[in-house]
This record gives C-alpha cells, sequence and structure tokens, in this order.
C-alpha cells in the first residue's frame, strides 16, 4: 500500500498547487484540537527549526509530517526567522500537510489531521518599530483559515521563542503585541509566547493567551529534572493555556568567533523520560506539550532524522542519530493523552549516553563546553518489557545485572574505561535479546569534546 499513498500523496500536491491561491479562504472544515484545559484530551506539538530546511521540497515536508504523527505527535511548531527564503518553505510545510490529509481521507484514514502553527523567533525577528510587526502579520493573514492550522479556543493557535524585549514601537511590551496580534482585522489570534520574564509579570500581559516555558525542559543547574519551573509558571497564569516543554538533551559547541555558543544542560537521569513521567503525572495542569526539538542540530536535541542544512553543526551531530527516543516518545506520548500508560507487547531497549568521558581533555580548540563538570560518564536505559525478564547491561569491566518486571523499567551503567555497550535480556535463563548497537563505543582518548548523545534502539 506504500505506493499508493505516495501515489495519493502526489495527486493532493498536484491539486493543491490548483488551489494554493484560495488558502486565504475561511475554512468549513476547520478542527480544533483541544478545547481549553481539558484534562482527558492534550496536544503534544514538536519545535520545527524552519532555519534548518534551504533544500527542502515539499515531499521532504510529506515525510516528516508522516513519521512524526506515527509517532503521536499532532503538530510542528515551525520557528521562523528573517531570511527572505523562509516563507517559501512555510508554504510547503502547509501545502505538505494538506496532501498528507487529503491522502489520509483518500485511504480512509480516519486520523486527525496533522497540524502546523507559526513560532516567531523574536531572536532573529526584528521588532523595535510598528513596521517590524507586518512580517508577523502577514503570516497570521495568510495561513489563518487554513486546514491544517492549528486551534485553540476556536482561535488560531501562534507562540513565539522570545519577544520579550519586543514594542513595536508602542509604549511597551504588552502594547506592542496587542497591536500586532489581537488588533489584526482578518482573525483573533491564541497567543501562547515563551517570554524569558519573571512569571509574575504574566497577569500584566493580556496580549498572552497562555505561556509556554521553554526552560522547562531541562534542568538548568546541577540537579535533577523537577516540576517546580512548571509550578511557577501555573501559579501566575490565572488558569490560562499553559504548554510544557520537554526535551531530551541540550549541547551546543560554537567557536566565539561564530555563534559563541558552548555549553551543556544537566541532562542525567534519563532526562527524556523523567521529564515525560512528570507530565504524565501532571498531565491534569498541562493543556500542550512541546517536545524541543524536532532538528534543532546545533543544539543537540533533535529527534528526527538528520536531513535538510545543519547550521554548521556537522563535528558534533554526524553519525548520532537520535531516531531511537521517537519510539520511546510515542510510548509516553500515549501516556501523556491519555492517563494510562499503553500495554507492552514486545521486548524493547532504549539506550543513550555520550561516548567519551566528560573530564577527558583534547585538543579541540573550541574548549570543554561550560557545565561539562556536572554530567555522569554512564549509559542510560529504559526497557519495556511485555513479561518479566533478567537484563545483564555491560561495557568493559562495568555490569549490571537484575531481574526486570513487565513494563517499564529505567537503569544505568557507569563508564569508567574504553569499551562497547552490549545488553542481553534472559528469561528462563535463556537469551531472548541480545542488543549490541553498531558504534555505541566509549572512547577514553577523543579527539574533540562532543558531548551529544548517541541513541540506539534495539528493532
Amino acid at each position: 500500500m506504500w505506493y499508493i499513498a505516495a501515489l495519493l500523496v502526489v495527486l493532493s500536491i498536484t491539486l493543491l498547487q490548483v488551489d494554493a491561491a484560495h488558502m486565504n479562504h475561511p475554512s468549513q472544515h476547520r478542527i480544533d484540537l483541544t478545547p481549553a484545559r481539558q484534562p482527558h484530551h492534550k496536544v503534544v506539538v514538536a519545535h520545527f527549526m524552519v532555519g534548518n530546511t534551504f533544500p527542502y521540497k515539499v515531499l521532504d515536508w510529506v515525510k516528516d509530517i508522516r513519521l512524526a504523527s506515527s509517532k503521536g505527535i499532532d503538530a510542528f511548531a515551525l520557528n521562523i526567522g528573517s531570511e527572505p527564503w523562509q516563507p517559501d518553505r512555510v508554504a510547503d510545510a502547509y501545502r505538505a500537510a494538506k496532501a498528507v490529509s487529503n491522502s489520509n481521507n483518500l485511504l480512509g484514514h480516519l486520523s486527525q489531521p496533522f497540524k502546523l502553527f507559526l513560532s516567531f523567533d523574536m531572536s532573529a525577528i526584528p521588532c523595535a518599530s510598528a513596521s517590524d510587526g507586518n512580517l508577523i502579520r502577514h503570516y497570521v493573514d495568510t495561513y489563518h483559515a487554513h486546514p491544517n492550522q492549528l486551534t485553540y479556543g476556536g482561535q488560531p493557535f501562534y507562540s513565539t521563542f522570545a519577544g520579550e524585549g519586543c514594542t513595536f514601537g508602542a509604549g511597551g511590551l504588552n502594547e506592542g503585541w496587542m497591536n500586532v496580534m489581537k488588533k489584526n482585522p482578518v482573525t483573533g489570534t491564541h497567543f501562547v509566547p515563551s517570554f524569558f520574564i519573571d512569571p509574575a509579570s504574566f497577569h500584566n500581559i493580556t496580549a498572552m493567551d497562555g505561556a509556554f516555558s521553554w526552560n522547562s525542559a531541562w534542568p538548568l543547574g546541577n540537579t535533577a529534572i523537577t516540576f517546580d519551573y512548571d509550578r511557577e509558571y501555573l501559579s501566575h497564569l490565572s488558569g490560562r493555556t499553559y504548554m510544557a516543554g520537554v526535551s531530551p538533551w541540550f549541547f551546543t559547541h560554537y567557536a566565539k568567533n561564530t555563534y559563541n555558543k558552548n555549553f551543556i544542560y544537566r541532562p542525567d537521569h534519563w532526562l527524556f523520560a523523567t521529564r515525560w513521567e512528570l507530565l504524565i503525572t501532571q498531565r491534569d495542569s498541562i493543556d500542550l506539550a512541546q517536545v524541543i526539538t524536532w532538528n534543532d542540530y546545533g543544539e543537540s536535541h533533535y529527534v528526527g532524522p538528520i536531513e535538510g542544512g545543519q547550521p554548521n553543526s556537522q563535528a558534533w551531530t554526524n553519525g548520532f542519530d537520535h531516531q531511537g527516543w521517537l519510539d520511546l516518545m510515542h510510548y509516553y506520548i500515549i501516556g501523556f493523552k491519555t492517563g494510562k500508560y499503553p500495554v507492552v507487547t514486545r521486548d524493547r531497549i532504549f539506550l543513550w549516553g555520550r561516548l567519551s568521558p566528560a573530564q577527558a581533555n583534547t585538543p579541540d580548540p573550541i574548549g570543554k563546553p561550560a557545565n561539562y563538570d556536572i554530567t555522569q560518564d554512564a549509559v542510560w536505559a529504559v526497557v519495556l518489557l511485555p513479561t518479566p525478564a533478567h537484563i545483564k547491561l555491560t561495557c568493559g569491566p562495568s555490569i549490571v545485572s537484575m531481574e526486570l518486571p513487565s513494563g517499564r523499567s529505567k537503569l544505568s551503567l557507569p563508564l569508567t574505561r574504553s569499551c562497547s555497550v552490549v545488553a542481553v535480556l534472559y528469561r528462563r535463563g535463556k537469551q531472548v535479546l541480545a542488543f549490541a548497537p553498531k558504534g555505541y563505543t566509549f572512547t577514553e582518548n577523543p579527539s574533540n569534546y562532543n558531548f551529544n548523545a548517541f541513541v540506539a534502539a534495539s528493532p
């Protein structure tokens, strides 16, 4: 059936080229994924860097949308900047989403259409003068009625990265954003930005219909992840929409003469899994969860395939595929949306971690990343089992051997010597799964400072 689906997608794209000029017309088929604050229905979106899609074609978007949808992701948050070519890629994304929806309908699939929304990157978009708002208003006007635009509370949904310093020529932040997002004659908006400000000031910002807590996705110090950051946001939102962040990793390694970003956030204690477990426990307080990210290779927290154009991050990204996290995330997404973890039907082992010691010294001219000394040398493992089993996780002299119950288990393996990682499952003394991921080799003497995660998932 794959070839039939592919032909239907191509047919849908051809039809879309005919009606692209009509995308500004209100749609009679807009689907609002979530009424406000309904604990039984949650939305999961993934942050998508449009800036890394310069070579993308429509079918590249189709491939990403199908993959994301298959893992339970409902929408992409399209991070857009000011480059002149980005509007064309955004148009392709919406065209692809509609094509996938059309092909699903033709095949009789009853799933929700995949959604998109714009996340304005205010670290790249100017916002000092009134005319600077024209770019944002143009995007809003263009896609507000698109059938694949994410809506919330009956209105098109929008977000930002930063923007707390924007005035758009008005007297302050609130007035500026009100002028841009709330006084548009074409449509209303549901505006949930990520402003890096004290949440206590939220009550003064009436332009906000809610808040996205970007930094809730990682511990910002030498601690394990908690829900404290989220609680601070929630305590000042007065029932407005809350979008929580969730991320597997953070490492960036740019020299001072480029982006001048060279640091890590603490990824230990199964960060991705632990964060999802917190969101599931607290799901009644959360409206949307945003995965950071689908494709930000420069900061090492991508979960999608490495494709498109990298932002000069090849030195720490090439060879470090992260798609093993997608299946694990699917398990947690089901738990977040339903409030109940899915029944495990087959053995799965998920492994990740760095490939060299945090304390290693290398000739890398960029130097060690800030916070290098707060992370542990370890393999982080999550195991899903339909029935109990015994696991033996090894790397050189390091061994962890234990009985595991059915369902989900987490374990870690300290690393001290150069070695290759191997995991073996046994039942009643017989080996039932041996997993030795190709490339998962810990090296005591690396050639550079690469704190990216190597991720592996058993078939």
